[in-house]
């Protein structure tokens, strides 16, 4: 009997064969199910924007609507192209665009570097204060900025009181330097800063390092990431900026391209395959700089603390 009851306990128990979870399967399908059609609405449109940019305007409206165009051809471009400065408002909106981000990404990734590594009386109170720049609506600023970009000394015909002339108004100046900096690229580089050990930076400062060239060799190179996801949200917002180049901008040779295409719908309304051929124009620059640095966004976004 002995001998039995070790045998038994010997014997390793059967496991239990698990059958499938089918409220699992279930509850991961209607979550695919709800992804894919939501990315359908989503895409939907932007894919007829370009089949429809391919067809003529008999084809554009026909029904059921032709998703592949039949005979497609680059002809709305060519058009959409030669009916206005079109090339000048894309170089515009491209010049603004990269300067402001540059400007971000410098200026911004220095204060958030004072704001992050370095001590100093009233630092937190001036990133809080920073902070609450947030909170105030861009419509309050916008008179305020006008007026001091008309009243620039030594621009624009103005004097030394910055009397006589228009100052900064209508001028790339104008467009780009009142957008170099923001509280929103500082809190997101100070963010990401903070995750970078002070240990770090203290050895090279023992090793002779200045402050400028910790911050040029050391936290620039590790902050990649959320310098990319600035970078993308910066370029985005300034390529599809409306309101303020509608503000500044007098001369049509310093419209930007939203600008352009908002004049060239209101003088063109009924033009539908030269506007979807401009529509696709205008995003695929944006949609480019995505795709590219789509790996830093996401990266940059999930280690700054922005969620």
């Amino acid at each position: 009997m002995a001998v039995m009851a070790r045998d038994r306990q010997m014997v390793a128990p059967r496991e239990r064969v698990r059958g499938p979870n089918w409220r699992e399967m279930g509850g991961k399908a209607i979550v695919y199910i709800l992804l894919i059609a939501g990315g359908v609405i989503f895409v939907a449109p932007f894919i007829w924007m370009l089949t429809a940019s391919l067809q003529d305007v008999g084809d554009i409206f026909r029904w059921p609507p032709q998703w592949i165009p039949r005979n497609p051809d680059l002809d709305n471009y060519i058009r959409f192209f030669e009916a206005q400065q079109i090339g000048r408002f894309f170089f515009n909106s491209a010049y603004v665009a990269i300067a402001v981000t540059f400007l971000q990404l410098l200026f911004s990734s220095l204060a958030a570097y004072a704001f992050a590594k370095r001590q100093f009386p009233g630092r937190d109170a001036l990133f809080l204060l920073t902070l609450g720049t947030m909170m105030i609506p861009g419509q309050v600023t916008l008179i305020p900025t006008y007026v001091i970009l008309k009243h620039i000394p030594f621009f624009g015909g103005n004097n030394v009181l910055g009397q006589g002339g228009h100052g900064w108004l209508d001028s790339y100046w104008g467009l780009i330097i009142p957008q170099g900096a923001s509280a929103f690229a500082i809190f997101l580089l100070r963010q990401y800063m903070r995750t970078i050990p002070n240990d770090l930076l203290d050895a090279a400062r023992i090793d002779g390092a200045s402050e400028l060239r910790i911050w040029a060799q050391i936290v620039m190179p590790l902050c990649r990431p959320a310098l990319a996801a600035l970078g993308i949200f910066t370029f985005t917002y300034q390529w599809d900026n409306f309101y303020w180049p509608l503000i500044i901008v007098s001369s049509e040779e310093l419209r930007t391209l939203p600008l352009g295409l908002a004049l060239f719908v209101v003088r063109n309304r009924t033009v539908w395959d030269l506007l979807m051929a401009g529509s696709v124009v205008a995003t695929l620059p944006v949609l480019i700089v995505f795709l590219l640095f789509q790996r830093h966004f996401v990266r940059g976004i999930a280690m700054s603390g922005l969620k």
